[in-house]
């Protein structure tokens, strides 16, 4: 059964976060109602870069993976509405190396920065939303607005 396989995955994923993930990120198996740790399914945020218009916004992004991890690739959603390109109106994310690009040496800190790196170089070849797709091709101080707005819905908390 490959779910043993996906939970040793998974394990070792913890642990290698736990011991170095990029500065500002967060990614946590959820508790289970009796107290333990689920480890298919992680809740994450991650930074807007400096100096681009996600700035200032620590974005929510859950990580559900299968029992046929890391051989499928997990399926990774950022809140349902969510402002962007490549992001589908119940927030799934739609990314390559999720996708066709998938390989099981992928691993959680790897696909949370690939997720960075599309907020702000969405793929116009890949449009998930028709009205972000739109902003993004044509009327780019709209988009701007609309993601400098969205910035400040998740706003990053000092939690010192």
């Amino acid at each position: 059964m490959s779910s043993g396989i996906a939970l040793g995955r998974l394990t070792e994923e913890r642990k290698t976060w736990r011991k170095d993930h990029p500065f500002g990120f967060n990614a946590k198996p959820q508790t289970n109602k009796d107290g333990s740790m689920n480890l298919f399914k992680w809740d994450c945020s991650i930074p807007g870069k400096e100096g681009t218009s996600w700035a200032g916004g620590l974005y929510p992004v859950t990580i559900q993976f299968s029992d046929d991890y890391p051989s499928k690739s997990p399926l990774c959603s950022f809140p349902p509405k969510f402002f962007h390109p490549n992001v589908f109106d119940n927030g799934q994310i739609c990314l390559s190396i999720l996708g066709s690009d998938w390989k099981p040496s992928i691993s959680v800190k790897q696909i949370l920065l690939g997720i960075q790196d599309l907020l702000d170089t969405p793929n116009p070849n890949s449009p998930a939303q028709t009205y972000a797709y739109e902003l993004f091709t044509k009327q780019k101080d709209k988009y701007k607005a609309k993601v400098e707005d969205q910035a400040k819905k998740f706003p990053v908390l000092d939690e010192l």
